[in-house]
């Protein structure tokens, strides 16, 4: 008998959120996606600029980022159905509801990056 999909068996919210947020470029994804809706290839790009380390992004790895943050609600994905393949992916009420959070994440980074001496040598501009 299959079971059915439930909330975390420890009830706790940080873990929900853990779960929901947890991957390489979730947050990132969502913070991009803030001014509006973006393609495959915009996000792409948006991932790349200002990274440190490799300059590439497996293209399973982007997808299976933009599938979970849509199974979770955080964005929804348009298919235009056109040849060539045209998809929109834009944020969802409860997705821009978190862009709050991560701007106080940002907030929190800069103050503390700045305060330690890291946010030039990391390319944080100091707010």
């Amino acid at each position: 008998m299959a079971k059915a999909k439930s909330a975390p068996a420890c009830g706790c919210p940080v873990a929900a959120f853990q779960k929901m947020i947890s991957g390489k470029y979730k947050l990132r994804i969502v913070w991009d996606l803030k001014d509006g809706p973006l393609r495959y290839g915009e996000i792409r790009t948006g991932l790349l600029r200002g990274s440190v380390g490799s300059a590439e992004i497996a293209p399973r790895v982007l997808s299976r980022e933009l599938k979970a943050l849509t199974e979770s609600g955080l964005i929804d994905r348009k298919d235009f159905g056109v040849v060539p393949p045209k998809v929109e992916y834009r944020l969802t009420r409860k997705g821009k509801s978190f862009v709050p959070v991560i701007s106080a994440i940002r907030n929190w980074g800069t103050r503390h990056l700045v305060e330690a001496g890291l946010a030039e040598s990391l390319g944080v501009a100091a707010e």
